[in-house]
């Protein structure tokens, strides 16, 4: 079983889609439940999509076997990974610093994070996650 750290991003796509992460373990820092949270609210109030679906992909997320973690040794990786890459801020490098400590490889749909955790951490494109791109069926 692969072990992948999922991005905000990822969680709600899988949740859009309706989709797992198959046979895979995935994992993210505690601080994905309020950046998707904040990104799904901010899609309703914009009129991107109506609450009712907002809170759906919410409640397909929570359903994943999704592995949360925050602690200390986390925070510690994450303040350096941030100062080495010089980001203004930690929460990203925490995606990256749990994907140091305990996943395979980090998963995002950004291209320019994935081109700088690439320096860092190893990066799997989406479709690592076992679904084949072009069809709604698991890879075997």
């Amino acid at each position: 079983m692969t072990r992948f750290v999922i991005g905000p991003d990822v969680a709600l796509r899988l949740a859009a889609e309706r989709r797992t992460g198959g046979t895979h373990q995935l994992l993210a820092p505690t601080l994905i439940r309020s950046q998707m949270l904040t990104e799904l609210y901010g899609a309703v109030r914009r009129g991107d999509l109506a609450r009712k679906d907002a809170e759906r992909r919410l409640d397909h997320v929570r359903s994943l076997r999704l592995r949360l973690l925050g602690d200390r040794v986390l925070q510690r990786n994450a303040w350096e990974i941030a100062e080495q890459l010089s980001w203004p801020d930690t929460h990203t490098a925490e995606y990256l610093a749990l994907t140091r400590l305990q996943a395979d490889a980090f998963v995002t749909l950004d291209g320019e994070l994935a081109a700088a955790a690439q320096g860092v951490v190893p990066v799997a494109p989406y479709e690592a996650l076992g679904w084949n791109a072009a069809s709604r069926r698991p890879v075997d």
